[in-house]
């Protein structure tokens, strides 16, 4: 049987038919939509010579044994934000099955091939991303993660067990990776810089690392109409400050940085009273650990500066924090190898959102990842898309990337 990338398309547009509305893809992790996507999932794998289990973390494996114990594992997640993308996740995992087709047809490979299917990448739910990578990779602590609660106040550890999942057993799955020698994982952008280029596809060289945190600006609730401008020490005047000037300092450094203000909140929060206390979340990205450290420093003067000059307090809460994570160069080289031949021309870039191949990479498994274009650049609603030839051809790459790496796995 030859590569049939059409197939993917098709099943990708099957899968929104079977589990998305007019709002876009609902398949978020630990819910029935999920899990009805998983049975679709697992009905396309029993019909290959392979072995399907599903660990202690809830990530389903599929296994096509090879000559070789050593594995070169393909990676993706079905799971999805609400009103999400229809390629966002669901893409690597189908691309992955449609290579594993073409894989089992040719017979026993010299050495063993697996599809994995991360539980909850997304954390949509409850808010903790990578969940079933970081179990798998030995990262979770499970109980910083024990007490958290969906919006409806469900635990964790419950919507965990509904779906056959002990939260205190997750990590047991890490010997899912004994003997994995690489990990392959295709991915939508999510951003712009190859349809700028014009380009399909790309080889992405690791994630960004981040630094998460929450600044706490605490000045004086005062009346909004009988206090003049230069008595307020208004709590919001700080975190509007700031907010702009990191966006200023980061745009103007072109060291290819993100900061972004996701969020502000201000108490009491009515319009007829000066803020007392702000606060704001500041994300801060680069693939650079040193660049990275300095727009944190910055940011850290600028907010102590302002605070002093409005008269105010700050304190700053970490929220997370992850290392920026490099891919192995070698299998970087193979994947550029992989795009030439497919689609004519690579570029190589970071990956500013976190992926389940990050997770991987930490386990010290040497990892790579490529993208297929983002039209305009969106992901995470649904108005994400990419054009039907590219998704073909990212299919063909992936493919013809491990084919390359089951090669060099074999000759090691």
């Amino acid at each position: 049987m030859t590569l049939q990338p059409e197939r993917t398309v098709a099943e990708l547009r099957e899968l929104r038919e079977l589990t998305a509305t007019v709002d876009g893809a609902q398949r978020i992790c630990w819910t029935d939509t999920w899990a009805q996507s998983r049975s679709w999932l697992h009905a396309k794998l029993t019909e290959l010579p392979v072995e399907v289990e599903t660990d202690e973390a809830g990530n389903l494996w599929a296994t096509l044994r090879g000559e070789s114990e050593r594995a070169v594992v393909i990676g993706g997640h079905m799971d999805s934000v609400p009103d999400g993308g229809w390629l966002d996740g669901c893409l690597d995992t189908l691309a992955g099955l449609e290579s594993l087709r073409r894989i089992a047809a040719e017979g026993t490979p010299p050495v063993t091939v697996r599809l994995v299917d991360w539980a909850d990448e997304e954390g949509a739910r409850f808010g903790r991303s990578l969940l079933g990578s970081s179990a798998c990779s030995g990262t979770l602590d499970v109980d910083e993660v024990r007490g958290l609660t969906d919006r409806s106040g469900a635990t964790l550890p419950d919507a965990l067990r509904e779906h056959g999942v002990d939260i205190d057993r997750m990590k047991d799955c890490g010997s899912q990776l004994d003997g994995a020698a690489a990990y392959l994982e295709l991915h939508i952008e999510q951003g712009p810089v190859l349809e700028r280029l014009g380009l399909p596809l790309g080889a992405v060289l690791g994630t960004f690392g981040v630094e998460r945190h929450l600044i706490r600006f605490k000045g004086q609730t005062a009346h909004s109409g009988s206090t003049p401008m230069d008595d307020r020490r208004d709590a919001f005047a700080g975190a509007a400050r700031l907010s702009l000037e990191v966006h200023e300092h980061t745009r103007r450094t072109g060291q290819g940085a993100v900061s972004t203000t996701g969020s502000v909140v201000n108490k009491p929060g009515i319009v007829t009273a000066v803020a007392g206390v702000c606060e704001m979340t500041l994300d801060q990205r680069h693939l650079n650990a040193d660049v990275l450290a300095g727009e944190l420093a910055y940011a850290k003067e600028a907010a102590s500066r302002i605070a002093t000059e409005e008269r105010l307090e700050v304190e700053w809460e970490e929220l997370w924090t992850i290392a920026p994570i490099p891919f192995d160069e070698r299998l970087i080289g193979l994947a550029d190898e992989a795009i030439v031949e497919i689609a004519g021309a690579s570029h190589r870039l970071p990956s500013g959102p976190l992926h389940d191949a990050a997770e991987v990479a930490r386990a010290d498994v040497p990892t790579v990842m490529l993208f297929a274009q983002s039209l305009r650049g969106l992901s995470h609603t649904k108005e994400e898309d990419t054009k039907p030839e590219h998704i073909e051809l990212s299919v063909m790459a992936l493919d013809r990337l491990a084919s390359k790496t089951i090669d060099l796995v074999a000759a090691l």
